[in-house]
């Protein structure tokens, strides 16, 4: 109770301005009391307003109260200083539910400041005193207050565990080491400690090492996510600015287009009317003339008739027929036509730049391991097709574009940009990037397993469009019983047990092709350690005729 009595005069004479105990305190005309200095500072900032105000109740004073020091509250102020605060600092020694009691304390036990392993026991800091003092008490193990002593006795032999069964990996005392433990590994538990010690420091210096490690790569990676913000945010802000042309060029291209009809428009509508009037004027001269006639008819003297009948029998000159040129009913409809082949084209061009865009990875620091086991490969197995516009004209594809024969006759005319023409060459329809795996089953003399660019050449000479003959094309060369590996007409001699199934592992973020020989086991043939700068396409490369290769379906 006196605890809480402390706690409510001190919330009770405390300034709620700096919320600590009233010095030099003063009441205002409302009531409420603060230090002379804090109510001092309020008001300073309120001056401006000429009106000041409680910080508590908000009322307000006009003109600033004059502030007198409180002479009785500076005296309770003082004795609440000797008598709680003091009171606040005794209690704060007490031992509460979460702190280790003195064991020697009785009646209201304080906090104990030491435990001591050879005594069991835990001291206050004045019960402690003695182990200071006393010569063989000095030599007793003191250390951080501890709960736990009682876990130091042997529960069957009722003694302090001072030594360790390294058989048996448990703390055991004197007693246990010739009863239940006798034969075993024992030591003292101070020698063990001091093993245990060596291995801690051991341990800790490796754990340090690799906070070391590891804060420099967080570092690394800080720099890499900075770059990747400022790269994305350059993209986006360049794309804008691109787009924003782009949109400026079709408004104006839409502007041109629309003011040449509405030109073109008002030159033919000018011309009918004009052809239209004529023909009007014509029309009206007609039916007059015809309306004279009508009306000579009629004349019953003949002479009159005849006096009149050769003026007004003249016509004149009619308009020809053929000036006015009757269009089919399409005016501007080829317009419209050379636009929708325009967006046509736009639409084309937009698709395949989407796909680049979209297939574009940004390059990370932290690749995937390469697998292991073929298991491990088909996890990232990847469903691979060949594209017909790709394939030179000699092979035929089948099995639903996974297969490609090498035929002595030509099996397609029709020519494409993306055909290639001078080798028996074809490309996969999908782009591949991230991790994939493929495989590729073979027979006859011989196949190029390959991946290449896009914009490889599909013409000219060997070294443009020849898979493994240029800066864009990387193959494994299998041959009969031998394997070679060709980057930018650079052979590699590569040597690996014979398969006729052939596995391509591509991790195209770490820049990672390797090869692999498949048969109840993987082999590893050969591995390329590059850096890609564009999405990867399969390619199958052949030697004669009746050559077969087909990209395996995988489960």
């Amino acid at each position: 109770m006196a605890q809480k009595g402390v706690q409510l005069d001190r919330e009770t004479f405390s300034c709620s301005v700096c919320l600590d105990l009233l010095k030099d305190p003063v009441t205002i005309p409302c009531g409420h009391s603060y230090c002379i200095s804090c109510i001092k500072s309020f008001w300073d900032e309120e001056d401006q307003k000429r009106i000041h105000s409680c910080p508590q109740c908000r009322q307000t004073f006009t003109p600033r109260p004059v502030l007198v020091k409180s002479t009785m509250l500076a005296d309770l102020m003082e004795e609440l200083k000797k008598t709680g605060l003091q009171a606040a600092a005794a209690d704060h020694c007490y031992a509460g539910p979460e702190d280790v009691a003195c064991d020697f304390c009785t009646g209201r036990k304080l906090k104990a400041v030491k435990s001591c392993l050879v005594c069991l026991v835990s001291y206050c800091e004045q019960h402690l005193q003695p182990h200071y003092d006393v010569a063989q008490l000095k030599k007793h193990k003191l250390v951080e207050p501890s709960k736990k002593l009682q876990e130091n006795i042997c529960s069957r032999h009722d003694e302090v565990m001072k030594m360790f069964c390294r058989t048996d990996q448990q703390c055991i005392c004197y007693l246990c080491s010739v009863d239940e433990h006798k034969g075993h590994d024992t030591v003292s538990a101070a020698a063990e400690r001091t093993e245990r010690q060596r291995e801690l420091q051991l341990r800790r210096q490796q754990i340090q090492q690799r906070i070391q490690d590891r804060d420099k790569d967080v570092k690394v990676l800080q720099q890499e996510v900075k770059a990747i913000n400022g790269s994305a945010d350059k993209a986006v802000e360049d794309s804008e600015k691109i787009f924003t042309e782009l949109i400026r060029l079709m408004e104006k291209r839409s502007s041109d287009v629309k003011q040449q009809i509405r030109s073109q428009q008002k030159t033919e509508v000018s011309r009918v009317k004009e052809l239209q009037e004529k023909l009007e004027q014509e029309i009206t001269e007609l039916k007059r003339k015809d309306a004279e006639l009508k009306q000579l008819s009629h004349t019953e003297d003949h002479n009159q008739f005849l006096h009149n009948y050769p003026s007004l029998s003249r016509l004149s000159e009619s308009t020809d027929s053929s000036s006015i040129n009757i269009r089919p009913l399409s005016y501007f409809e080829d317009v419209t036509a050379a636009v929708s082949q325009l967006r046509d084209k736009l639409q084309d061009i937009l698709r395949d730049t989407w796909t680049n865009i979209s297939l574009t990875e940004v390059d990370v620091l932290l690749s995937q391991p390469e697998p292991r086991t073929r298991a491990d490969f088909l996890k990232y197995s990847q469903k691979v097709t060949l594209d017909p516009n790709t394939a030179h004209t000699h092979l035929l594809l089948s099995e639903g574009n996974r297969k490609a024969t090498v035929m002595r006759q030509q099996q397609s005319d029709s020519s494409h940009p993306d055909r290639f023409t001078s080798c028996w060459q074809v490309l996969s329809r999908e782009s591949l990037t991230g991790c994939c795996y493929w495989e590729v089953e073979w027979r006859g003399e011989g196949v190029y397993v390959a991946v290449a660019y896009k914009n490889i050449s599909r013409a000219g000479s060997s070294k443009e469009c020849r898979f493994g003959y240029n800066h864009k094309s990387w193959v494994l060369d299998c041959y009969q019983n031998s394997f070679s590996f060709w980057f930018n007409n650079i052979r590699t001699p590569v040597s690996g047990p014979r398969s006729s199934r052939v596995g391509v592992y591509l991790d195209h973020r770490a820049g990672v092709l390797s090869f692999y020989s498949v048969s109840e086991t993987m082999t590893l043939l050969h591995r390329v350690q590059t850096t890609f700068t564009q999405p990867l396409y399969a390619g199958l490369a052949f030697y004669c005729f009746e050559d077969t290769a087909e990209l395996c379906k995988l489960k």
